[in-house]
């Protein structure tokens, strides 16, 4: 990938990333890709469900390929208006509370209007509590947004038209270091998601021909599980999820390669497509990891689960402290960049 390229790529990912797409909230990320590839006469169609599926069409209009990665985020939506004028939330998505204490956010009314605060937990200052402060349980019901508001009661609130209900989005600091690395959140999955805006550009600019009709994806449900478990035509035969790879204790992930993966929560993804895409990688030279993800579930296991008869895989850039605050680095980008480009210029598997 030419550095003009990855430029437009971290421009495109912080662009993602700055626009609040909680899940079930998403209609202005999708806005966002749809103004972006308006230029170009591609086919998009926008699901019921709020997805965006663009149709690339190839030598080969049989057999199809499905590529997806997800816009939407973790979040949090109103339990309860408290009575002290703070908010009791309900998590979106699978997060502990540890690492939201201390975020800055967003509510997003019903009418449009947008009030920010900090996520907090109900015994936050020393001062007040001393050791309690060190030892209350980050778990939901300890934990309240603290509006930047002046609100004292319920019903100052209610007055700002914030209601049960209303989405939160958590501000994420989005920052491009010198260094090569990218930090903040959402990078699961926007990161890919910037990938595969940028590659449908360029592939598109550049007036090439696929082998295989090729539908992508922007899928809206992922981080509850059923982000593009529809909407797969009879004719896909292989399918690709791409999304941030797990990196911790025991993984062989880091925030520099495209990780393959070869099993997560879900089970085992296709071996053979799984061994085609570690072919690719070894013959482009890329740096690559095959990894087993144990908790987690991707946008292509959701569709095994729903029942599609689909070769299945998964690969997608090294992301460090997932499901807070986020890191990955340019290297991961351009590896899982590269990887993209020789698996949809390669022959579907028979």
């Amino acid at each position: 990938m030419k550095r003009s390229l990855q430029e437009k790529v971290i421009t495109t990912l912080q662009e993602l990333i700055e626009t609040p797409s909680p899940t079930g909230m998403t209609a202005g990320v999708i806005a966002y890709i749809k103004k972006r590839l308006q230029p170009y006469a591609l086919k998009m169609e926008q699901t019921n469900k709020g997805g965006l599926l663009v149709t690339i069409p190839g030598e080969d209009q049989e057999q199809w390929r499905f590529v997806t990665a997800h816009v939407d985020t973790l979040g949090a939506m109103v339990k309860e208006v408290k009575t002290n004028g703070r908010l009791a939330l309900s998590n979106i998505g699978g997060y502990s509370w540890h690492s939201v204490d201390g975020t800055y956010c967003t509510v997003h009314t019903d009418r449009g209007k947008a009030v920010s605060g900090t996520i907090l937990a109900s015994k936050t200052s020393v001062h007040a509590y001393g050791e309690e402060a060190r030892t209350q349980k980050r778990i939901a019901e300890n934990m309240e947004l603290r509006l930047d508001a002046k609100v004292k009661k319920a019903e100052d609130v209610e007055e700002l038209g914030i209601q049960v209900g209303d989405f939160v989005s958590f501000s994420p600091l989005f920052e491009a270091c010198e260094t090569g690395f990218i930090k903040g959140r959402h990078m699961d999955d926007k990161a890919s998601a910037a990938l595969l805006l940028e590659w449908i550009i360029q592939h598109t600019e550049e007036g090439k021909k696929l082998p295989h009709t090729t539908q992508v994806f922007f899928s809206t449900f992922e981080e509850v599980g059923f982000g593009a478990n529809s909407n797969i035509s009879a004719r896909v035969k292989e399918y690709l999820a791409i999304d941030m790879g797990v990196i911790g204790d025991g993984q062989t992930t880091d925030e520099f390669c495209v990780s393959i993966c070869a099993k997560d929560s879900s089970g085992p993804y296709h071996a053979e497509l799984r061994q085609h895409l570690v072919r690719l990688a070894q013959q482009e030279d890329l740096y690559y990891k095959v990894d087993l993800y144990p908790f987690y579930g991707s946008d292509a296991s959701a569709a095994v689960a729903a029942g599609y008869d689909i070769k299945h895989a998964l690969i997608g850039p090294g992301v460090d402290a997932s499901h807070a605050y986020e890191r990955t680095h340019r290297e991961a980008l351009v590896n899982t960049y590269q990887l993209l480009m020789a698996y949809v210029q390669s022959p579907i598997l028979s």
